[in-house]
């Protein structure tokens, strides 16, 4: 697992909520992923602005560069403008979409445009907004960081009869009785405990004849 910095876990969790979002992909999704991917560019600059130096490479800036900095958007991204400067670095995704993209982000939040915000826009804000959290806080690998911790928020499949283990339980127990009604065997145990219905199964199956009429060892 990627190790994440704790200063940069608010960062990371605006891409993990835009993430979420924009993989969910209604209409409504998508708007709030342009959303959140935005505010993870502001606040992972943010972030990184106000932390001590030891936690930024030893990197140091002047107060009042950093009050001008941090005034809104457009300064902000001047200042990511001065550091990919000084790192000798140069924007891969230019400072002009970035705005542009921004733009779209107003309309959705502020402003009276409420459609669908195109694929184009969603791409050049998460792009951004990934690439920005990465070389701030040193990430190596932000994507595969985002998939991991997306799968850990999924939940797990739910468990599935075994047509096999049905057959060799309904077999062996037929049905039960339950007040007035009759069930399967096979689907009283799967229902009441998963485990207990694989353990069953297995069993049953194992010792079932086989294709010849010999039982198949145990």
């Amino acid at each position: 697992m990627i190790s994440l910095p704790p200063w940069a876990n608010g960062p990371f969790e605006l891409l993990l909520h835009a993430e979420g979002h924009l993989r969910a992909g209604e209409d409504f999704d998508r708007r709030i992923a342009l959303i959140s991917f935005d505010n993870a560019i502001e606040v992972a600059i943010t972030t990184y602005l106000t932390l001590n130096p030891i936690q930024r490479g030893n990197r140091s800036y002047q107060n009042t560069d950093v009050e001008k900095w941090l005034n809104n958007y457009p300064s902000k991204l001047a200042f990511f403008d001065t550091e990919l400067v000084a790192r000798k670095l140069t924007w891969k995704v230019h400072q002009s979409h970035i705005l542009w993209a921004h733009d779209h982000r107003n309309e959705q939040y502020h402003g009276g445009m409420k459609g669908t915000p195109e694929k184009n826009v969603l791409s050049v804000t998460r792009r951004a907004a990934l690439w920005i959290f990465s070389l701030l806080f040193d990430i190596i690998d932000a994507e595969k960081l985002l998939d991991h911790a997306i799968a850990d928020i999924v939940p797990p499949a739910p468990p599935q009869p075994d047509a096999a283990f049905d057959h060799a339980i309904d077999r062996e127990y037929g049905m039960v009785e339950i007040g007035d009604h009759a069930f399967y065997a096979s689907e009283v145990l799967f229902s009441v405990d998963y485990w207990a219905y694989r353990d069953a199964g297995a069993r049953l199956c194992q010792n079932s004849p086989s294709a010849d009429g010999q039982e198949q060892p145990k």
